[in-house]
Formats: structure tokens, sequence, C-alpha cells
């Protein structure tokens, strides 16, 4: 029973919520992880797990030292997955409504300095067709701040090289339009009238505007690979994820004097408090630059 509950929770995501594949991916994930523990515990039905056992359970994630960010997600996970089988009547309460989130360090988001991502682009090799593509994705990725699944997603059509402006299915397949600097145009123009021809050969030309060797839509994972071996290449000692480009992305604007409500708009986010905590990061780079330039700092 407990596996057709997680099938029909799953299904109701995908068609009324319609969640990502990476949002249904991780509650599967969160789900999946939660019943096997009380399966451990000799709990035969999801209406079995009271608050004492939700208390265990997350005695239990401590003891295995998950990140205070993972046990916040796999709770959000675990109340939603309840509210629903509360409200399909297949449990009489939500036993997860009474747990407390676990309250997360402050982090700033990490992000390169502008030599920095000099240094990543003079990395790439551009007289190949896939080195003309990796140029363009990594012009994209800085020019837009856009999310590495948002680019992988990118169709052909979506970009309007006259206009400078691309069109973004961002999550929750909500659509926006960004502005395209004029490096990436230049990037995507080299790449679309000589690399792209050369990978997809005598083939049908597909939709996708980035294409791995074969011809196919370059994948998310694909993307992420690239980004690393560029960083091995550039020599960079900094952790690098596709998410440091979109942080970078909007620290750059914002050092340079971009509004907030600017930089919410491009970035796709839904509230303005996801935005502001670029703020401290500025506020950071303002200090450090006072300290250093004025001569009674």
């Amino acid at each position: 029973m407990m596996e057709e509950w997680i099938k029909k929770f799953i299904q109701y995501l995908q068609i009324e919520k319609q969640a990502s594949v990476h949002t249904v991916e991780n509650y599967r994930i969160d789900i999946d992880d939660f019943t096997r523990y009380i399966k451990q515990q000799s709990l035969s039905h999801f209406s079995d797990v009271s608050y004492e056992v939700v208390r265990l359970y997350l005695s239990d994630l401590h003891s295995h030292e998950y990140a205070r960010k993972t046990v916040a997600r796999k709770l959000s996970s675990l109340r939603s997955f309840y509210r629903f089988l509360l409200r399909e009547e297949a449990v009489s309460e939500n036993s997860f409504l009474l747990s407390s989130t676990p309250k997360g360090g402050f982090r700033l988001p990490t992000f390169l300095y502008n030599e920095e991502m000099q240094a990543l682009f003079d990395t790439i090799e551009v007289k190949d067709s896939l080195g003309q593509r990796n140029l363009a994705i990594l012009e994209l990725l800085y020019a837009t701040g856009i999310r590495i699944s948002e680019c992988a997603g990118v169709n052909v059509l979506d970009l309007d090289r006259d206009l400078g402006t691309l069109l973004v299915r961002g999550k929750g397949k909500k659509e926006r339009y960004v502005p395209v600097g004029s490096f990436a145009i230049e990037a995507i123009e080299t790449y679309l009238n000589d690399g792209r021809k050369e990978i997809i050969g005598r083939k049908e030309s597909p939709d996708a505007l980035f294409l791995n060797y074969r011809g196919g839509r370059l994948s998310v994972r694909s993307m992420r690979t690239l980004l690393n071996k560029m960083v091995e290449d550039a020599s960079l000692t900094a952790r690098i994820s596709p998410h440091v480009l979109r942080h970078t992305f909007a620290t750059h604007m914002l050092n340079a004097g971009a509004d907030l409500r600017t930089v919410q708009e491009l970035l796709g986010h839904s509230h303005l408090s996801s935005t502001q905590i670029y703020t401290h990061v500025t506020k950071d780079r303002l200090q450090e630059v006072y300290r250093h330039s004025h001569p009674r700092a």
C-alpha cells in the first residue's frame, strides 16, 4: 500500500502541480528514504507514523550528520506528502506539522571575480565544433544568469539575435524574456553558423540549441561535466557549480549599479527575498574595496 500512495503522490506532483523533473525526483528520494526507515521500525502503513516516530527519524538523520539544509528539505517534502495523504483520507493527521525546520547557518552565495571569469573563457579552444558550443554555453550562462536546466532547455528559435533577447522556460513552466549581451550573441552565432552545423551533419536540424556530439540535446549532467573541466583547465581554486555562474551574474550586476528589482526579474525569482541575499555579497565587496582604497580606512 505504501508504494501505491507514493505513486499517486508522484502523479499528483506531475499532473496537478506540474512540478519539474528535478523537483519530483527530490520528493521521491526523500519519501523513499523515510519509507525505508519506518519499515525498519516495523510500521506497515503511513497512518502508523506518530509525532514520536517523526522525532526519532529526525534524530536518526542527525546521527548520520545530514546538513541542516538537507534535513529541512526532507521535512518539507514529507509535510507535503502527508498533506496529500490527509486530503485523500489515507491518514488521520499530519504528524509532520509539529516538527520544526532546523535553522540553517547563513551562507553567502559563492561567486567568481572578473579575472576568474576571464580565466574560464581563456581555457576554451574554439577551433572545433564542441569548443564553439562550450564557449556559447559559458557566455550565455554568464550573460543571462539563467539556471543550468533552463540553458539545457533552450531551443534555437527561443533566441532573437536581432533584438538580443532569449525566451526562458523557468520553474513551474513560467516563461520570461531576458536580454542577451553582445559577447554571448557573437559566440552563439559562431556556433550556429559553424560548429552546430558540423555536429548535425546531414541529419535533420533538431530544436535544441546546444547539442551533444551525437546531435541530441545536451543534458544538464553533461553541461555540469564540461563546466567542471573548464574550472580544472583554468586551475581555479574556487569550488564551482553552474549555480555559481548564476550567483556571479547577479553579484556583478548589482556591483555595477543594477537595482534589485531588475535582477529579480532577470533571475526569475518569484519573491524579492530570494534576490536580497546578493546585497550582502555586494556590501562585503564594497567594504573590501573601501578598506583597500581609502587612505584612512
